[in-house]
């Protein structure tokens, strides 16, 4: 099984506590620690305002990107998921390649829909139907595409027109970026990641990750592509402790920090942790679980350990006793 982990970004009250001058300084070091360990990739999330509560920092995913490029030497760089609509796909074809050659080919692209209404319609982006989100991803992926792999894109649209964008460096890696389609959308999401696809990142629960996978492949079936060229994945918030009473000790940490900010939403935070909807428990139950989903074909975990920019213990143990077991 391949690894990923995510960085403190804010997105998700990661961060509170926090002097924002030494915001940086922390996103460096876990990615700095990350670069030494067994993670194949870390990532950041593409969001402009916090959940669930809209009101503390967040910082900016490819912004992110450029600066991670810099401060690490060897761990891939992705983002779950960019939102298409927030940014020109012709000039996010653009930011991508750069960040790839800063990097030294180590970009991956995570890229999605986009579902977060609060923050499209605070930036100005109004918030269109599911439909004409998915059409904007569609165009969007083609756009990209065509920039990485000859240098120039030209697409007359619906959503989108370009015409002889250049997009050039290309990319260090041949080929382009690989593309993560993000999202289970069954009729058009999975059709388009059938069709543009390296990777595909589900939910993390057995049941609705399996039944993706059935539809994805019959879509790959229906346009004649192998589902073998694609990867799958799937993400999990992870909390684990050597023992039952470690581990509610430390959701008990994350509930006492994030309570004066998140108020009357903090049980909605914790909700998915103490109900262990979330990937917590023991070494034992942690391992269990994953490997429960490597049975079902899951083959790149990705993993978000809300404590990681105030305490690392949980990252380290999970390095020391969980991924030598799924290797």
């Amino acid at each position: 099984m391949r690894f990923g982990t995510f960085v403190p970004q804010g997105w998700r009250h990661d961060l509170v506590g926090i002097d924002p001058a030494d915001h940086w300084k922390v996103i460096s070091h876990v990615a700095a620690r990350a670069d030494e360990g067994p993670w194949e990739s870390i990532w950041v999330y593409d969001h402009f305002h916090t959940v669930p509560a809209p009101n503390e920092d967040c910082h900016e995913a490819w912004s992110l990107m450029s600066a991670l490029a810099v401060a690490t030497d060897r761990v891939r760089l992705g983002q779950m998921c960019t939102c298409m609509g927030y940014r020109n796909p012709a000039y996010l074809a653009k930011v991508a390649s750069t960040v790839d050659m800063v990097s030294a080919g180590r970009v991956e692209m995570g890229i999605g829909g986009g579902w977060y209404e609060h923050e499209w319609r605070a930036y100005g982006y109004g918030f269109p139907g599911i439909g004409d989100r998915l059409g904007m991803l569609d165009e969007g992926v083609q756009i990209m595409k065509q920039a990485w792999e000859t240098g120039t894109a030209t697409l007359d649209g619906k959503y989108y027109q370009v015409d002889g964008a250049i997009v050039k460096p290309q990319p260090i890696q041949d080929g382009g970026i690989p593309l993560w389609i993000a999202g289970g959308g069954e009729k058009v999401t999975l059709r388009i990641a059938a069709q543009f696809a390296d990777y595909t990142n589900w939910v993390g629960s057995p049941e609705t990750f399996s039944r993706k996978r059935e539809i994805f492949e019959q879509h790959c079936a229906d346009l004649g592509r192998d589902p073998a060229e694609v990867t799958y994945s799937a993400n999990f918030d992870t909390v684990i402790g050597e023992t039952d009473g470690e581990v509610e000790e430390r959701l008990d940490r994350m509930e006492a920090r994030v309570a004066d900010v998140l108020g009357a939403k903090t049980e909605e935070y914790m909700r998915p942790y103490r109900t262990r909807q979330a990937l917590v428990g023991t070494v034992e139950q942690v391992s269990e679980r994953l490997d429960a989903m490597r049975s079902r074909g899951m083959a790149y975990a990705i993993h978000y350990f809300p404590e990681a920019a105030h305490d690392h213990s949980g990252v380290d143990l999970f390095e020391r006793d969980v991924v030598p077991s799924m290797s």
